[in-house]
């Protein structure tokens, strides 16, 4: 080192020399006490102090980490819960500051084939995973904390946290970790927003597909009585978003698609609650397009501080050549407007039909992160490697052949 650069270099301090004194008053204010929830008793005694968190700093894109939310979650895919999922338990990562609630790492452990997996609470249902933090400067280093102390004490394998979006509070904590994108998809939106009314933001769509939406219209009252509904809870909420999971089966498996979580009893049941909303609402909104009292098309979205999450959108098979989903998606955005709704996120995947209404879209990622030699091997060979391919292998596949297969599995 030159003469110059060691005038320019602070003073090193000697190993033995004492560091300086921190005032006990600073050290408490600036103290963040972690704690591993791993209780259903625990979990919801946080509720006051969740829903104060969420209220002061929530984001409209984390609807699905509401207290709410997750407590109808907990009641039937944990395992403490009647017809819960054997072997999922909650780890659950708190941070308080003075003894204020500050962060909020919804989380859940399964052990399953030789290896414990940490994902969200709210997994499969979640289309969104995040941590619901306080508006604090350290913001990455509390949550660098809440991970250091996840890894001490949950014992896991292998972190593996689904869905989570470019501008998520936890996405800059997932790159300081070093944890690998096992997944990358696209989540389109429409900005009700940046239109007074629904009449001139429609504009943006040209005439043509406007005037196939009105003859589609047409057309269909030829055949019956149209009726549009919107329900904000209810019976009739429940009953719909229901049958909304019924339909998106069939029409999965008329393509020769499965998806256990859809057809799941246990998704069902929990869905029913969500949107019937009698006890914890979780601000669901069920919109039906019906013919002659049939539903022909169904969507089933979450609201959340002026932001709508389309979970489902389906449509009755008996009606696919008829446009029904695209006159429910037509009315549900002039709802939107009279219902003060600035976005409407029709979540990931980006499917073409999607990206046709779409003013844009966020990157969502499937994150993992390995926390054990056993977890790193998992991580590398089937997140890695098998499962990728196994899922382009059935998107390449033609559609008769996916049903072939389907039929003779069934037997």
């Amino acid at each position: 080192m030159t003469a110059q650069a060691r005038s320019l270099a602070p003073p090193l301090i000697p190993v033995s020399a004492p560091c300086p004194t921190v005032p006990a008053a600073v050290r408490a204010a600036t103290e963040v006490v972690y704690t591993l929830i791993t209780a259903r008793a625990e979990f919801d005694a946080l509720e006051a102090e969740w829903n104060a968190l969420f209220e002061r700093a929530g984001k409209p894109t984390q609807v699905f980490q509401t207290f709410n939310w997750n407590w109808h979650w907990a009641n039937h895919f944990l395992a403490s819960s009647l017809g819960g999922v054997a072997g999922v338990r909650l780890s659950l990562i708190t941070a308080r500051r003075d003894g204020k609630l500050i962060m909020v790492w919804p989380l859940v452990t399964e052990r399953m084939r030789g290896i414990t997996q940490v994902f969200w609470m709210g997994d499969p249902a979640s289309q969104y995973g995040d941590i619901i933090i306080d508006d604090v400067s350290d913001a990455l280093a509390v949550m660098r904390g809440g991970w250091d102390h996840l890894v001490a004490n949950a014992k896991g394998d292998v972190l593996r946290l689904r869905r989570i979006r470019e501008d998520a509070a936890i996405a800059p904590l997932m790159v300081e970790i070093g944890a690998s994108v096992a997944d990358k998809l696209t989540a389109p939106y429409m900005d009700l927003a940046s239109a007074p009314t629904f009449a001139k933001y429609e504009e943006r769509y040209s005439s043509h597909a406007r005037k196939n939406r009105r003859r589609l219209k047409r057309r269909l009252e030829e055949r019956g009585t149209v009726t549009f509904e919107r329900y904000h809870g209810g019976a009739d909420a429940r009953r719909l978003a229901v049958k909304a999971l019924e339909l998106k089966s069939e029409w999965l498996q008329s393509r020769g698609l499965i998806s256990q979580a859809i057809s799941n009893a246990r998704m069902a049941r929990f869905f029913a609650d969500a949107a019937g909303g009698e006890e914890k609402s979780t601000d669901c909104i069920v919109s039906a397009l019906m013919l002659d009292g049939e539903p022909a098309a169904l969507e089933v979205a979450f609201t959340c501080k002026g932001r709508l999450a389309m979970h489902v959108i389906v449509y009755n098979l008996k009606f696919e050549k008829a446009g029904v989903g695209v006159l429910l998606m037509e009315k549900s955005l002039s709802d939107g407007y009279v219902e003060n709704i600035g976005v409407y996120d029709m979540l990931a995947p980006g499917d073409n039909y999607k990206l046709d209404w779409a003013d844009g879209s966020a990157h969502v990622c499937d994150w993992v992160k390995p926390l054990s030699i056993k977890g790193a091997a998992y991580a590398h060979v089937y997140l890695g490697q098998l499962r990728p391919k196994a899922k382009a292998f059935m998107a390449a596949m033609p559609q008769s052949l996916r049903k072939l297969i389907k039929r003779a599995a069934n037997g």
